[in-house]
């Protein structure tokens, strides 16, 4: 009798739905100034199951600075001077959180939308202190995964237009930039994701 494959599964990651917000584009000219993590992993049977989530916020300290940006999220800059986290000690708690929650015998995925984004900014952080990146140097984007997994062009891989697709609720735009609600959402679209990733012959 051939084995089940679904009693042998062996997940090979912790997936890290990671959303940052930033008072700018780039990393080192502008600053990142809070984060919202949220765990995606598979059980033994390979169900995949929210877990933990984590928000930080941090002190700004670049050179630049662009209202437009940081209108978006809506962060008070004078609070966040008073009480965000020193670049050094986010990157502690942060490596030492995803140490904490990352499965036995799994690595840390990065998950990011847009990945490119969102991981340019803590790596340069992580480099910047000095520390190493828990994530390495590799990201998943859920943007050019929904437009491989539900055939869409890039100009329409949009958190709408897959939301839609995949029938997960509306965002809830009050909430929407937040970034431990956006990390929370995108989990939601990354589990649907590789459902249907599973599903394909």
């Amino acid at each position: 009798m051939l084995p089940n494959p679904m009693s042998d599964y062996q997940p090979q990651t912790t997936y890290f739905c990671i959303d940052i917000e930033a008072n700018g584009p780039v990393p080192s000219l502008y600053d990142m100034v809070s984060l919202g993590a949220v765990v995606v992993y598979a059980d033994d049977k390979g169900t995949l199951h929210i877990g933990n989530q984590l928000y930080l916020e941090i002190r700004p300290q670049a050179p630049r600075f662009d209202a437009r940006a940081a209108d978006i999220h809506g962060l008070d800059q004078e609070r966040l001077m008073k009480e965000g986290l020193p670049r050094a000690e986010f990157c502690r708690q942060l490596s030492t959180w995803v140490h904490n929650n990352t499965k036995p015998n799994t690595r840390p995925t990065f998950v990011g939308h847009n990945a490119p984004f969102d991981w340019s900014f803590v790596a340069w952080t992580f480099s910047a202190e000095n520390m190493p990146n828990p994530f390495g140097y590799k990201a998943l984007c859920t943007k050019s995964l929904g437009q491989g997994v539900l055939d869409l062009h890039w100009n329409n891989a949009s958190k709408d237009t897959m939301s839609e697709i995949l029938k997960l609720p509306n965002e809830d735009r009050v909430q929407k930039h937040r970034a431990d609600y956006d990390a929370y959402y995108q989990a939601l679209l990354l589990i649907e994701l590789l459902k249907r990733m599973e599903s394909f012959p």
